[in-house]
């Protein structure tokens, strides 16, 4: 048993021991083959080097050979013919193969030294070069001499070429030995220079002088009104760099005058008068300079060119840099509104200068950015920060562009962490303006739109599938409100025909794509707490989604859920009386609980509800399928009328008779007026379609029916009209309102401080 082979042993040598052996043959081979030909290739290779070498021999000596005998061979037309071209001497060779000249450079010796013997016959070509440039160095200098000797012999041997000349090139005659030297110093200039090492970077701004005027003194200079006019007049008259830089040493140190950067500066500012004169001064004219030396020039297309490559710009580097610095620092620093719009135009036409320094624009940027932000900083001064903020992003490049956009985005977020009456004005100038930016480069903007509408779809997702005590409240908050209502500006924006005449269609934009996601994203967050405690924040976003249906003409379900309010119990039960001031629904997001259940509350959300629901229809009171479109919604809420208005509604509640009914006559016949508006709408369409000879399948006849007419005319726009009048009105009441309330806080705040002045001049007066 022991000398038997196993089963498993006979199986394979009987179906696989063949092939296998076949293949191990078959790789063997290959194997074998791939050695021999690494052999050949490397036995190859080693015989194309001495072949070269053998080569290099014979062809080097017959093309000496060829050189030596060309001209020997040579007829006197073929001489002339050829472009003169004369033979080398021999003594250059003699020359050349002798040891190097001592006027080469030491940087041409070692090359010499490092070289390998076989390498000698290039050396030897090399030094011939080197020795024909000198020579015909050295021939230049007695050039003009030449030239003038040949001249007076042309004029001597032939008087008849030589008037001939004078006659049709008298340039050439004429042309002298200080042409020569001219052209010799344009040579020098063009020649590349040798390469220096990189000088450290001083980080103070306040040594980039230059070397002669730098002064190793810590006694400071004290600016003086004289001083002032002086730089000024030279600034003005002479376009003086170096009153410039003094000026810019000098407003550096009045930007720093209240700062403890630990630096020296050479000046020092004790008048008000004269910081006030410095400032103006660096302010209006180092633009104007730099401007003269180094014009901007600006294409059509927006796009701007300096001569950042000329040895001008890179001596003003180190100014404009210190200028700018010291322009950041005094943003930071300034309160004074006037003063602040004042260096926000100074600083627009140095901007094409700064795209260079990206360090330095990303901290200006910043600065800019904070100014626009601020809601508590006057509308004047924030729209200039905001134009010089669009000037960088028309004349930047796409880097610049795309980190000036997410500075933006964030600043927006972070201005609008707080939402009142009194800063909900100066948020929607930052939700305007900041929304043109993202049409002026629409890749960039697709781009940084889809990364922070993804954002806010993570945030809503992790708050449904994640679900916490408080995981709502990264939805339900002023900074996700406006953001929603931020990006539905930005596509109403670039996505509405009527307003941009580059597009056919809404679907042209390239920020088109973004609708779809941020309407789903909207009418999630819309949905996510359906309570009455969070309906104004409901009403919020129903706003949002209708400026996009209005824009790019998409139908966007929104009747669903305001219905939905309809059906709650603050618009079926009648209402507990209260003394409760109206809500303002466009700054609260959340109801305080005093105002649950109360009339005040109820009065207002049947105002927000017949409005919104009049905007929503009038969005769609021309298209040929209104009445389709209305029915559903007016059978809602003529059975809601129904319910809230019959007496049927009495139940009988633990052995108590209760109230079932809702007598809110305002709210009933402001919901009954909605209802006949929209069937009268619904008529008015249907008279107008009984003419039409197209089908529902024909686009072109279904989107052109009724183009020419304006809503206004019809019945439902006339209403919508009247409804936005009302809504103008009440706003207009509120924000009386509030200027009282203002009006009386700062009295308040003021009383005080007159009676502590009192306090104290009494106590003066005691004292004498």
């Amino acid at each position: 048993m022991a000398g038997q082979s196993k089963k498993a042993t006979k199986k394979f040598e009987k179906k696989h021991l063949k092939d296998t052996l076949e293949k191990r043959k078959d790789s063997a081979k290959i194997k074998q083959r791939h050695q021999v030909k690494a052999k050949k290739k490397a036995r190859n290779a080693k015989d194309n080097v001495k072949a070269s070498d053998d080569e290099a021999k014979p062809v080097r000596q017959n093309a000496e050979k060829k050189t030596q005998d060309k001209f020997n061979e040579m007829s006197v037309d073929q001489f002339f013919e050829g472009g003169f071209e004369l033979p080398e001497p021999k003594k250059l060779k003699s020359i050349a193969n002798s040891k190097h000249p001592a006027s080469s450079t030491g940087k041409r010796k070692r090359e010499f030294e490092d070289t390998n013997v076989n390498d000698s016959a290039s050396s030897a070509g090399l030094n011939d070069e080197v020795l024909s440039e000198e020579n015909l160095g050295s021939e230049s200098e007695n050039g003009g001499e030449n030239h003038q000797e040949d001249l007076d012999a042309l004029a001597a041997n032939d008087p008849e070429f030589y008037k001939y000349l004078q006659e049709n090139d008298a340039e050439l005659l004429e042309f002298g030995a200080g042409d020569l030297a001219e052209i010799d110093q344009l040579s020098e200039d063009e020649k590349p220079q040798k390469k220096r090492k990189k000088d450290t970077v001083i980080e103070d701004d306040d040594e980039v002088v230059q070397d002669e005027e730098v002064e190793d003194t810590n006694d400071q200079i004290d600016v003086t009104t004289a001083m002032v006019a002086k730089w000024k007049s030279a600034m003005i008259e002479q376009h003086s760099l170096r009153a410039m830089r003094q000026v810019v040493l000098a407003f550096r140190a009045a930007a720093y005058v209240n700062a403890d950067d630990g630096k020296n500066h050479k000046y020092s500012i004790s008048s008000s008068d004269v910081y006030h004169q410095l400032l103006m001064l660096a302010l209006e004219h180092v633009p104007s300079v730099l401007q003269h030396h180094l014009p901007v020039k600006e294409s059509a297309t927006g796009k701007i060119r300096i001569a950042t490559e000329s040895k001008k710009f890179r001596t003003l580097t180190p100014l404009l840099q210190s200028h700018s610095a010291a322009i950041v620092q005094l943003l930071e620093n300034l309160s004074d509104a006037p003063t602040i719009k004042k260096t926000l135009n100074a600083l627009l036409p140095l901007l094409p200068y700064l795209l260079s320094f990206k360090k330095l624009l990303r901290i200006l940027v910043k600065s800019l950015v904070e100014i626009w932000s601020d809601t508590s900083t006057a509308d004047p001064t924030r729209i200039t920060a905001f134009l010089a903020i669009r000037r960088l992003t028309v004349i930047s490049d796409a880097s610049i562009r795309t980190a000036l956009l997410k500075t933006m985005y964030q600043g927006l977020v972070k201005g609008s962490r707080t939402t009142n009456p009194h800063t909900l004005p100066a948020i929607n100038l930052m939700k305007n303006s900041a929304a043109e930016l993202w049409g002026i480069d629409r890749e960039i903007g697709y781009t940084t739109g889809f990364v922070y509408i993804r954002q806010l779809a993570v945030h809503l997702r992790t708050s449904i599938t994640q679900p916490t005590k408080d995981s709502y409240k990264q939805i339900y908050n002023w900074q996700y409100v406006h953001s929603l209502d931020f990006w539905s500006r930005v596509i109403s924006t670039h996505c509405n025909p009527t307003t941009d005449t580059s597009l056919k269609t809404p679907s042209d934009s390239t920020l088109h794509p973004l609708l779809y996601p941020l309407v789903q994203i909207t009418l999630g967050a819309l949905r996510l707490i359906p309570t009455a405690t969070y309906y104004p924040l409901r009403f919020q976003l129903t706003r949002s989604l209708l400026r996009l249906s209005r824009a790019t003409a998409t139908f966007i379900p929104l009747a669903p859920s305001l219905l939905e309010v309809f059906q709650s119990v603050e618009m079926t039960k009648p209402p507990k009386p209260s003394t409760l001031r109206p809500l303002d629904f466009s700054s609260i997001l959340r109801v305080p609980k005093p105002y649950l259940r109360t009339r005040a509350y109820q009065d207002g959300l049947g105002e927000q509800l017949v409005e919104l629901m009049a905007e929503f229809f009038g969005i769609w009171a021309k298209h040929i399928a209104f009445p389709e479109l209305m029915l559903p919604p007016v059978v809602h809420l003529k059975r809601w009328l129904k319910t809230v208005s019959s007496s049927s509604g009495n139940r009988f509640l633990n052995g108590a008779k209760a109230k079932g009914s809702n007598k809110n006559s305002r709210l009933t016949s402001s919901v009954t007026l909605l209802v006949q508006k929209l069937e009268s709408n619904a008529r008015w369409i249907e008279e107008r379609r009984r003419n039409v000879e197209f089908g529902p399948s024909i686009r072109e006849g279904v989107e052109g029916f009724l183009r020419d007419t304006l809503v206004e005319d019809t019945p439902l726009g006339s209403f919508l009209e009247g409804l936005r009048r009302k809504s103008e009105e009440r706003e207009k009441l509120l924000e009386r309102a509030r200027e009282a309330e203002r009006r009386e806080r700062t009295t308040d705040e003021q009383e005080p401080e007159m009676e502590m002045d009192d306090v104290e001049s009494e106590e003066v007066e005691d004292d004498e």
